[in-house]
């Protein structure tokens, strides 16, 4: 009965082929990028990027992807203002290649840098504008006080995340570590 068991289990704990091992990545890297507050396809053609060994053009990206040029550029070009992608040149090429930056480090700094940029700062901005209103009354007391509350909040996130981005990866693991004992 054991060598059974055994059978039937070591079929399902085989280990997968590097295809499927990289299809899996590309998939769960893409569901992923929606946290991060970018599209699936874009986060799917990062994965591609990271886990390939070498530069690849649009059109191998296309492929490996099935997905659309104006798709595969309009991404490629979005990761690149993210810092996450850059162009290689290859002599003797007329097409354009691109590789992923591998150190997760500043790919985790890039990610935060673009977040800070499109979510925190203007939400700093508006706070700012509207901690002006008058508290004259127990509403606008009230109003003022829930936005100064977020304001401050908000400020010492954003100053958190400036030190993060600053810092090197030894003082954040190490900080981390201290964190979760």
């Amino acid at each position: 009965m054991l060598v059974f068991i055994y059978l039937v289990v070591s079929r399902y704990i085989e280990s997968m082929t590097l295809e499927e091992g990289k299809d899996k990545f590309i998939q769960s890297w893409g569901a992923l990028g929606s946290s991060w507050g970018i599209n699936r396809t874009m986060a799917q053609i990062h994965a591609l990027l990271l886990v390939a060994p070498e530069a690849l053009c649009a059109e191998d990206i296309m492929e490996e992807l099935q997905i659309s040029r104006g798709n595969a550029n309009m991404n490629i070009r979005a990761l690149i203002d993210w810092g996450l992608v850059y162009k290689e040149l290859k002599t003797g090429e007329r097409k354009e290649y691109f590789v992923a930056e591998k150190d997760m480090w500043t790919v985790v700094k890039q990610i935060i840098i673009q977040r800070k940029k499109k979510e925190l700062e203007p939400m700093l901005r508006i706070l700012d504008e509207i901690s002006s209103v008058e508290a004259n009354d127990q509403e606008s007391e009230e109003f003022a006080n829930v936005i100064r509350e977020i304001k401050l909040f908000s400020s010492k996130a954003d100053s958190t995340l400036d030190t993060l981005v600053n810092s090197d990866s030894n003082w954040f693991v190490g900080t981390f570590m201290k964190m979760i004992k």
